[in-house]
């Protein structure tokens, strides 16, 4: 064998270092730039939750007639702070641990069934104290392998169909919260048009522009489409109104408005930056639901939200993975133990930050759609949720 031939079959791909090499960045077709960019609107995409999560489970009183966070009233600011340094500390947790871009924050539809099924039995801290034994049975059923086999024996098309069931069901969240659809309360028709059957008002008007710029921008395939198309859409609802003066859709009073704006009225905010309240972290109490409503009822609500996060995330991960091009032949994403690990330990800490289970955001594909490829993209997706939780308005 020649010296050229022995050379070419002992080369190999030269290391990278630093960021790039700890990351695969270049390795799996990526930059920094479109890690940035791709964690950037990834938050933006999955940035509700800073807003919706607190709604849910702050106006619920648990069985001792308190809030969250102990108090005789409602403390959205203080759980808007907990929900964002939680998703944000978990986000990064993903980027850096499994490589994988993927974001994970307060599961919508677990915050409800803690808030309305849970918290009604007992306080607020056993509630929680159930979220963290869910975590920690997870946990335990990845590190025995026993959740990464059945992630194997469920065929690749059940986990697509559940990320494409878990992406309806955030979409149907959008079109309610915008407006674009309203709940009849009659007939058996769940949905109508607007809030008399017709779009009306200009919150739905802000809507309809913002879905078209952005499948506009998509089909032209602009970078960053999605990103420019929150940051237009949200100066334009601010602008809007700022000169119509609409306000929200039930004011102080009780009064409805129907064409006022739903969840949050867009303003520009007074400060930028303020003291975070954390009064929900380490609220908590691990056993104290087992006295309350015994042993049985409270180990079927732990297996109720174990199963709901268990499958949750077994479509999201592959989603994600199938859209950044990262599965392997058998429809497997790379470190797959890892993923789940970081998926256990994110619902534990939910619980243990008093803001419900966390867990695997399908809005992470969002983020991908715009060149997310690597753990960096969750790196930068955390830390703006993280920034996000010393913010001024929630």
């Amino acid at each position: 064998m020649s010296d050229e031939q022995t050379s070419g079959s002992t080369e190999t791909t030269p290391r990278r270092g630093g960021l790039d090499g700890f990351f695969k960045i270049t390795e799996r077709g990526s930059t920094v730039e479109r890690e940035l960019r791709g964690g950037v609107v990834t938050f933006f995409t999955m940035a509700y939750i800073i807003v919706l999560n607190p709604i849910i489970l702050g106006f619920v009183a648990d069985g001792d007639g308190k809030f969250l966070g102990g108090g005789d009233a409602p403390n959205l600011a203080a759980i808007a702070a907990g929900t964002s340094l939680v998703a944000g500390v978990i986000t990064i947790l993903m980027g850096v641990v499994a490589n994988y871009p993927l974001a994970l924050a307060a599961g919508l539809g677990l915050n409800a069934f803690v808030a309305l099924t849970i918290a009604t039995q007992m306080t607020w801290a056993d509630a929680m104290g159930l979220v963290v034994l869910e975590g920690i049975v997870i946990l335990i059923l990845v590190l025995t392998g026993f959740r990464e086999a059945v992630f194997h024996a469920v065929p690749s098309e059940l986990k697509v169909a559940i990320s494409v069931g878990i992406g309806l069901f955030i979409a149907i969240i959008g079109f309610v919260d915008a407006g674009f659809v309203r709940r009849t309360q009659v007939g058996p028709v769940p949905v109508t048009l607007g809030p008399s059957g017709s779009l009306e008002g200009w919150p739905v008007a802000v809507f309809c522009f913002g879905l078209a710029l952005v499948i506009t921008l998509w089909v032209l395939k602009v970078r960053g489409a999605i990103l420019l198309s929150i940051v237009a859409t949200t100066i334009l609802a601010i602008i809007v109104e700022a000169i119509a003066d609409i306000g929200p859709l039930v004011g102080a009073d009780g009064t409805v408005n129907p064409h006022g704006w739903n969840l949050n009225v867009p303003a520009w905010p007074d400060k930028f930056v303020d003291t975070p309240d954390f009064g929900t972290l380490g609220e908590f109490n691990l056993l104290g639901s087992f006295e309350q409503i015994g042993v049985v009822s409270a180990v079927l609500l732990v297996f109720t939200l174990m199963l709901a996060d268990f499958f949750d995330t077994m479509g999201t991960m592959t989603a994600i993975g199938a859209e950044a091009g990262l599965l392997d032949a058998d429809g497997i994403p790379p470190h797959t133990q890892r993923i789940l690990v970081v998926d256990s330990l994110a619902a534990a800490a939910g619980g243990a930050g008093g803001v419900s289970s966390n867990t695997s955001y399908i809005e992470s594909a969002s983020g991908v759609g715009e060149g997310a490829r690597t753990g960096l993209a969750s790196v930068f997706t955390g830390s703006c949720s993280c920034c996000r939780s010393s913010s001024r308005r929630w």
